[in-house]
């Protein structure tokens, strides 16, 4: 298995009262709750441990793309890909984002990632999610209705722009250019993989299965709520003839390791409950506008009439009152010993299919030396226990880089005086 350390770079210092007091903590929250001297601390200490994670044995780190919110504080992956492509030599490099129907021209994301291909030596996986309904309709002013038409366009645009060998001109229907000839292409050739992240629209999972790259699901929900979706995934990939090489597959994971179970609600409960208590506070009127989800992806997210419980339990508000007991046997966390959370890693990778694991070591306003000792413990306790497993299948959607002999290097790595690069 392949495991991503991902960071959201939350801003750990909402008011305790923040849920009672403020009406989201997207799209409109107060400005005033931000310190922007603060998140300086915050995005040097998380860079920090992204590269920490590359050093000591992660395959990959990833960062994504949100707006106007509390708990992302990256707008543009790209940038802070960038801060990372230098400071690190090991990793692959996972930016999901790019939105595509944020962009237009989309052309702009095609030259992004092709720079950061070559900047790299071939390290980039391009994550192309549709984007949430928060940031994509309510803070960019995208039209609901053209969302799946923009997205769909836009990639085809990119695929273009990165493969065809000569001058050509694009007259779609959001996207028209008379000259399409980025340069530098990208190093990987054809092109980089590309991934296609969603939240469980039927669109997506065909859309994954059609271009035959690996679909991977958003959820801070666990492997249990997850199993439904994965099935439903998988009987796509089943009806269009593809394999079920497990690497087809991914899904995000809060993972959180402590010398043993009861150690792990001691360390770990303060952050879980401040990242679904205020940080995942979001106003409901802002979780999808009219059109943003076709009716076919609706349907298949209604329960059906005889499940019990009634009202969904994998939404934010639902998790907001849930206990730490609730939050780790539902698999909303995977907490606990090494071998604790080695095991249900391994059944929910069993029972799920998952080749790849956007893993979530840091959560909410856990402090850095946690969040340091969460990954000095998975990577020593866990992660060799696991990464073996599905060896027998191909991973066909992870980037080829240049070997290390063959890459560009910052001068002070010639002179040793940097960690990480080669």
């Amino acid at each position: 298995m392949r495991f991503i350390y991902f960071h959201f770079m939350p801003f750990d210092a909402l008011p305790a009262d923040f849920s009672e007091k403020y009406r989201s903590s997207w799209v409109d929250l107060p400005a005033s709750l931000g310190d922007s001297r603060r998140v300086h601390g915050l995005y040097n200490t998380y860079l920090n441990q992204l590269e920490l994670a590359d050093a000591s044995g992660f395959h990959g780190l990833g960062l994504n793309e949100h707006h106007n919110n509390a708990y992302g504080l990256v707008s543009n992956p790209g940038l802070m890909t960038a801060a990372l492509a230098r400071r690190t030599s090991k990793s692959a490099l996972l930016v999901m984002g790019n939105s595509i129907p944020l962009y237009n021209p989309a052309i702009r994301i095609a030259e992004e990632t092709a720079l950061l291909d070559v900047l790299t030596g071939g390290r980039i996986i391009a994550g192309f999610p549709m984007g949430t309904s928060q940031d994509t309709n309510f803070v960019y002013g995208v039209e609901p209705r053209t969302t799946r038409a923009r997205y769909n366009e836009g990639f085809e645009l990119i695929k273009r722009a990165w493969t065809e060998p000569d001058v050509f001109s694009f007259n779609g229907e959001f996207n028209k250019l008379r000259y399409v000839n980025p340069w530098p292409r990208p190093l990987q050739k054809p092109h980089p993989p590309i991934w296609a992240p969603g939240s469980g629209s039927v669109e997506t999972f065909d859309f994954a299965v059609k271009h035959d790259i690996p679909y991977t699901f958003l959820s801070f929900f666990g492997s249990d709520f997850a199993e439904a979706n994965m099935k439903k995934y998988w009987a796509r990939v089943d009806a269009m003839g593809r394999d079920r090489n497990p690497y087809r597959a991914g899904m995000v994971q809060t993972i959180l390791v402590a010398d043993t179970d009861e150690e792990a609600r001691r360390l770990y409960e303060p952050h879980v409950k401040y990242f679904y208590q205020r940080l995942s506070h979001v106003y409901p009127g802002y979780a999808e506008a009219p059109g943003y989800k076709s009716l076919d992806s609706l349907r298949a997210a209604v329960p059906p009439k005889d499940a019990p419980g009634g009202a969904r339990r994998d939404t934010f508000a639902a998790a907001r009152d849930l206990t730490w007991d609730e939050f780790v046997d539902s698999g909303i966390v995977i907490a606990g010993s090494p071998s604790t959370v080695r095991d249900r890693l391994s059944d929910a990778a069993d029972r799920l299919n998952i080749g790849n694991w956007i893993s979530l070591l840091h959560l909410g306003d856990m402090p850095d030396e946690l969040a340091r000792q969460n990954i000095d413990l998975f990577t020593s306790k866990v992660l060799p226990g696991l990464e073996n497993k599905f060896s027998g299948y191909e991973h066909r959607w992870w980037p080829k880089p240049l070997d290390l002999s063959e890459r560009g290097v910052p001068d002070a790595a010639r002179t040793g005086s940097m960690g990480g690069a080669a």
